[in-house]
């Protein structure tokens, strides 16, 4: 994948970072990248993915913009409202970058569709509120073999964990069971901005294929405390969704 002149002054910080360089910028021009949901998480990881420079990104989310969103979701503003989030986000990261393809998709992801949705995209990213759609994208990724970067928050906490199918634990080893799902969960909005510049920063590194990924430990973010620490995560042999990987 060649850069433009336009291009290399636009990544020039990035460009001369050591284990990084044209090459890698390259690398994640040819990149494609589903965000799923664009809600708290989705929205602040898209845009870090955009300004970075990934080639192609794909936001699935079938909601629309609420009042109740925006001290969050922060690619929306007052005057989006009642719009749908992929969409918008869309238009606001090919306005941000207008070198790079993104593609809205207004769907629910389901059971039946994620595996569709996820194939041929070289990572996903977690930005789901809800058990059932991050089971059905775990279970996707894995039949695939596409790394699946999770990430969860709650009130003034946030979690995240890298998913390399057959190289670790995936979502169903860290959740065998749904718990009880929660409506309208409370959380202070810097909460997912912390955590999802962590995940687009995950992407890239997947992409690049250069450092330490968060396999196999879940980094913990406790904003109250004002602290991040690990929790060692085994993969469990008898995983209904990875065991026979």
């Amino acid at each position: 994948m060649m850069l433009s002149e336009r291009e290399l002054e636009r990544y020039d910080r990035q460009i001369k970072l050591p284990n990084f360089g044209i090459e890698g910028q390259r690398k994640l021009k040819a990149a494609k990248v589903l965000v799923a949901g664009v809600g708290g998480l989705g929205t602040s990881s898209a845009l870090y993915l955009a300004a970075a420079g990934v080639g192609r990104l794909m936001l699935v989310d079938k909601e629309t913009i609420e009042l109740s969103n925006l001290n969050r979701q922060i690619l929306y503003t007052t005057y989006d409202l009642g719009k749908p989030k992929a969409k918008v986000a869309a238009e606001k990261l090919s306005s941000l970058n207008p070198e790079i393809s993104v593609e809205a998709l207004t769907v629910e992801i389901n059971e039946e569709n994620a595996p569709d949705i996820v194939k041929g995209c070289d990572v996903v990213v977690d930005g789901q509120d809800n058990y059932r759609t991050r089971y059905a994208l775990n279970d996707a990724c894995i039949m695939h073999r596409i790394p699946f970067v999770h990430a969860s928050v709650y009130a003034y906490e946030g979690r995240l964990i890298t998913i390399l199918p057959g190289k670790g634990p995936c979502y169903r080893c860290i959740v065998p069971a749904p718990p009880p799902e929660e409506e309208r969960l409370p959380i202070l909005g810097t909460i997912p901005g912390t955590i999802s510049t962590l995940q687009a920063t995950e992407v890239i590194k997947i992409v690049l294929g250069i450092g330490e990924l968060c396999v196999e430990r879940m980094i913990v973010y406790d904003a109250l405390k004002m602290v991040f620490y690990e929790i060692k995560i085994e993969r469990n042999p008898e995983c209904s969704s990875c065991g026979s990987l």
